[in-house]
């Protein structure tokens, strides 16, 4: 997701045609990309350092992206 301090205009599209829509009550709007991965074999403690490392050198711009890791649904 993009960092809340970074102007965000597809997020903010969004926002301004969801009452056109027929959609109240939004309050606000980011846009963001999601990658999902299967991992071979067990997802421990070294397979997450790993994932951290890839997401934060290659899938995400973290000058202006935050990322979460989430495995099974589980945040991490």
């Amino acid at each position: 997701m993009l960092k809340p301090e970074i102007l965000d205009p597809q997020g903010q599209a969004v926002q301004r045609a969801l009452p056109r829509l027929g959609f109240a009550g939004i309050a606000d709007v980011r846009q963001g990309k999601r990658f999902e991965l299967e991992v071979e074999g067990p997802v421990d403690d070294a397979a997450l350092a790993r994932i951290h490392e890839m997401a934060e050198t290659f899938l995400a711009n973290t000058v202006i992206e935050d990322f979460t890791v989430k495995v099974d649904g589980e945040a991490r």
